[in-house]
């Protein structure tokens, strides 16, 4: 056999991707999406399998398919429903269409030709209706007035976006011109589609309509969902909490309270409680989401979880005795899988991470996704009594033959004396005893985490094949060290995050591994903001050289981004109030000082970084004298999703390293080389 080779990017993109499960109603098996990517004709294809939680080998379901995806098996396990573009009997989806497939195979059937898509879609408890998300013109009725008017859309001669609305276009793509995600009803048999808002002056969330905004009721009588109340639509606003007669239409709210935001509402399996996550963001912005329930009898609602210091995340999915509640939570750089007992108040930890991606249980048997910095997401059930097992190996044959780094988590003192979390990860076959680069990998947000995940976009073990020790803060502002810490940071950004990753530097440059000349930094989004902020408070030569990936430069001209109305919570000022304080915290203020090298990356189609930030940033250095280097992407968004373009960043990213990596003697000779 041969040796074990360390990860390339080339591997990297041969790895199935596995989607979240959903579970047959007998808990026997699981479906699941799979997507492969094909680096030479820089393309992907998502497939549904079939997954046994008792033993046996899995088996692809779908093959027709480009894109098949959100799988979801029927109330009474004679079908599955998905989302998919497909051909049928000589037509060709336009848009996304709802499929049905037996679970023993056969043809795929589009229950229905839908002329504005399908966007998300939940089952109804008689296995014989959908209830899905479609966008459409709220001013028009019926079917027929939506297809002309999407044809009338399609055959418009005018490119221009004319538009009153405070939102406009999320991440990377404008909202449908004049339309709104309405609740549909679908009978899957007969195909008879009904607008459940039309009407109305109802919608879903214009950001992203997915399935956790609505649910229904274990009696199929009623659609819970949130939306929000307010005239002007904007990113920022608090959604409240409604209820739906599906055989009236009669609306009647829920849950509305001053400040609060709500999001993912489930009906417990009775149908007489609806759990669902709160925002105090009346109080501050940065409050996290908490388990609350809402009572049938008596009207009125709670945080159950207030005295848990964690940040709960859809989806919730009720214990059938309906007396416990299961979510993914972060834990110190870790997502469990967590069940929350409502009488005693206490939460506890079902299946570790790693980084829980999905789950799903049903007759007992719970099926979880996923993943660790060591390996990509992984599916494993676990049925009453036994331990977890996995249920496929689609990935093991490839990465038999790759040989991964060690991490390790480790703890420094940060910022205001806190101990802070660094994930080292080290190179393949590490020799302490020779000397490491240091490249350090800064997450984005600044609330999320660098968590126990394989992370495709930026993947630790990639970079530490390259013979770098690659480091990973979870600094001041990152979630899943409770609401102090993710909320310290507000107002003063830059701050106490630089300390903190200074802090892991030191630490690091400690041990007799580290190369103190060739240490980088490198991050995304608002690592790379703090990338560019370190560039104008680090004296030149702490580090060799900067990668700045969608990074926040200047926070004026960030006013053109999808999130604007947020900029004020979190910086504390609106510019044109208090320019000094927005400027106290935006590195294009402090170019006078930057003169560390610098590769600056960015996608035109980035609507949350737009990439101005990135061109002005790389300007700047150029008009300054100041070694840098442009990649842009003119096909991509705030992330590099296609094989192809994803090779290139990874290229780009390891010859700037290596371009600026220090001369040094090779051991047994004189002689000095500038490349690995």
């Amino acid at each position: 056999m041969s040796k074990p080779k360390p990860l390339t990017v080339e591997t990297l993109w041969k790895i199935d991707r596995v989607g979240a499960p959903s579970l047959a109603p007998d808990g026997a098996q699981a479906v699941a999406a799979v997507t492969r990517h094909a680096m030479d004709d820089n393309k992907a294809t998502s497939t549904l399998w079939l997954l046994s939680t008792l033993g046996g080998k899995p088996r692809a379901l779908t093959q027709c398919g480009d894109k098949d995806g959100q799988p979801r098996w029927s109330p009474r396990g004679d079908r599955i429903a998905f989302v998919a573009r497909r051909e049928q009997q000589g037509a060709k989806d336009e848009t996304p269409q709802l499929y049905l497939i037996a679970p023993d195979g056969g043809e795929a059937v589009r229950a229905a030709t839908v002329a504005t898509g399908v966007e998300a879609f939940r089952w109804l408890p008689d296995g014989k209706r959908v209830a899905f998300v479609s966008w459409v013109w709220p001013e028009l009725k019926g079917a027929k007035a939506q297809a002309k008017a999407l044809k009338a859309f399609k055959d418009r001669k005018e490119t221009g976006y004319a538009t009153s609305e405070a939102q406009y276009r999320y991440w990377d793509h404008p909202l449908p011109l004049g339309r709104a995600a309405h609740l549909h009803l679908m009978d899957v048999d007969g195909g008879k589609v009904r607008d459940l808002f039309e009407g109305t002056p109802y919608e879903l969330a214009r950001a992203h309509p997915d399935a956790d905004a609505f649910d229904i009721s274990p009696d199929g009588r009623r659609i819970v969902f949130a939306y929000d109340p307010a005239p002007e639509k904007r990113l920022d606003n608090c959604y409240v909490l409604a209820e739906m007669e599906l055989a009236t239409r009669k609306v009647r709210v829920l849950v509305q309270a001053e400040g609060w935001d709500v999001a993912g509402p489930r009906y417990s399996p009775d149908g007489g409680r609806i759990a669902f996550c709160a925002h105090h963001q009346g109080l501050k912005h940065t409050m996290p989401g908490q388990l609350a329930v809402w009572e049938r009898e008596t009207g009125l609602w709670e945080v159950v979880s207030a005295e848990w210091d964690h940040e709960v995340h859809p989806p919730l999915q009720w214990e059938d005795d309906g007396q416990a509640l299961m979510f993914a939570a972060e834990q110190q750089g870790r997502r469990h899988l967590w069940r929350f007992d409502l009488p005693e108040r206490r939460a506890e930890v079902v299946a570790e991470g790693g980084w829980v991606q999905g789950f799903d249980k049903a007759a007992g048997t719970l099926v979880t996704l996923a993943d660790a910095i060591d390996h990509p997401p992984r599916l494993s059930a676990r049925l009453p009594g036994e331990p977890p097992r996995r249920i496929e190996r689609f990935n093991d044959e490839l990465l038999a033959g790759v040989a991964m780094g060690r991490s390790e988590e480790r703890w420094v003192t940060g910022a205001q004396g806190d101990p802070v979390q660094v994930w080292v990860t080290y190179p393949p076959g590490f020799d302490a005893k020779k000397k490491h680069p240091l490249l350090h990998v800064i997450h984005g947000g600044p609330h999320t985490a660098f968590g126990d995940a394989f992370h495709f976009r930026w993947n630790a073990q990639v970079f530490a094949a390259q013979g770098h020790v690659v480091a990973a803060v979870n600094y001041h502002g990152s979630s899943g060290f409770g609401y102090a810490f993710k909320d310290s940071i507000t107002h003063r950004w830059g701050e106490l995050e630089l300390q903190d990753v200074e802090a892991a530097t030191d630490a690091l440059l400690a041990e007799r591994w580290a190369d103190p000349k060739r240490v980088f930094a490198s991050g995304g989004s608002y690592g790379g903001f703090m990338v560019a902020w370190m560039n104008g408070h680090v004296p030149p030569g702490r580090y060799a050289a900067y990668v700045c990936h969608a990074g926040c430069f200047d926070w004026t001209a960030m006013f053109a981004d999808d999130a604007y109305t947020w900029h004020a919570k979190e910086l504390g000022a609106w510019y044109w109030d208090d320019m000094a304080k927005v400027h106290a915290q935006s590195p294009h203020a402090f170019v006078a000082a930057m003169a560390t090298p610098t590769l600056v990356v960015h996608g035109a189609l980035d609507y949350r970084v737009p990439d101005a930030q990135g061109l002005a940033y790389y300007n700047t250095l150029k008009a300054r004298g100041v070694d840098a280097r442009l990649l842009w992407f003119p096909d991509e968004n705030h992330w590099v999703l296609k094989p192809r373009n994803s090779r290139q960043w990874y290229r780009e990213f390891f010859d700037w390293l290596a371009r600026h990596d220090a001369p040094r003697t090779t051991a047994g000779s004189g002689r000095k080389r500038n490349r690995r």
